[in-house]
């Protein structure tokens, strides 16, 4: 099919398939978090930025969040658009039928009728569609974000779903390739520093947290990367009223193996945070896949207990 309908907008992204996960998402919710409202927003923002850098958008302007790839939309007028985060094999199909290749990070024209489908990372977890005008859906507290944990937010994209793209910025884009690194496909390390609860757990706990691997389980999501790995001894029994959590914090519940909690995180919790990982690796985290291995290492300036 080419060209919009009389039901479409005159420029938007039509979703045909929406792969295993899709959300729309900005750098997210600020100033909210008193309300019990976190911030949500991307999960790797180094790449929604870079994404919108690349069309000359705001560096905020909303995007396409897409995990582990098969999505497929169809171009309602015509686009120009970007892929950032993890690379994934994307192609062009437009209205005639012809095919062709998409590259990554760099300034592609979506023409109108046109089909862009996304393949499976091979390394990487989260990949970024951005288009030049943003994603024009409705603000919640000033965000596009959509915070899977609250449910603030637009809708998760469905097959049918009409997302319509705003207006295109004044700047034009300067830059059509960003020949930066991907996602790294094998032990992650990732800067912590002591958290504000270290002192909950055995002296030698902290140094057993950065002493050997942890394995990121398939029970990780948007909210928390869950691992397996050495456990975490507790020096107190009992449990913490609720406090405060922010991005990054590493709680670790009764079991011993830790969480780390990522952008749609609680804006409190209960259990004790034995370490935070530093905000310039968060965004590597968020790039971590299941069955991937990642490595903490205590940041400069701090030592074990």
């Amino acid at each position: 099919m080419s060209g919009a309908t009389a039901d479409e907008p005159r420029r938007a992204l039509v979703v045909l398939a929406p792969g295993p996960l899709t959300t729309v998402q900005d750098l997210g919710r600020r100033r909210h978090s008193h309300l019990g409202v976190g911030r949500s927003g991307a999960a790797d923002r180094g790449a929604l930025r870079l994404a919108n850098r690349l069309l000359a958008n705001p560096e905020g302007a909303a995007c396409l969040e897409v995990t582990l790839g098969g999505l497929k939309v169809r171009a309602a007028g015509d686009l120009l658009v970007a892929l950032t985060g993890a690379p994934c094999p994307a192609t062009v199909t437009d209205a005639r039928g012809r095919v062709r290749g998409v590259g990554h990070a760099s300034v592609e024209r979506l023409p109108d009728g046109a089909t862009l489908r996304l393949g499976v990372p091979p390394r990487g977890l989260r990949t970024y569609l951005a288009v030049r005008g943003g994603i024009d859906v409705p603000e919640v507290l000033g965000s596009r974000a959509t915070d899977l944990l609250s449910g603030l937010g637009p809708a998760r994209p469905a097959a049918g779903s009409v997302l319509p793209v705003g207006p295109a910025p004044a700047a034009f884009p300067a830059a059509d390739l960003a020949p930066v690194p991907g996602p790294e496909s094998g032990v992650l390390m990732l800067d912590v520093i002591p958290g504000p609860r270290h002192d909950w757990f055995t002296p030698g706990a902290l140094a057993a947290l950065c002493a050997e691997p942890y394995e990121v389980t398939p029970h990780s999501d948007r909210v928390g990367m869950r691992l397996r790995g050495p456990h975490l001894e507790r020096a107190r029994d009992g449990e913490l009223p609720s406090e405060g959590m922010v991005l990054g914090a590493l709680q670790v519940p009764p079991s011993g193996q830790p969480t780390l909690f990522l952008a749609d995180h609680p804006v409190t919790g209960g259990y004790p945070v034995i370490a935070v990982v530093r905000d310039h690796h968060v965004d590597r985290a968020a790039q971590a896949r299941p069955g991937q291995h990642v490595r903490f290492r205590l940041a400069d300036g701090h030592r074990f207990h």
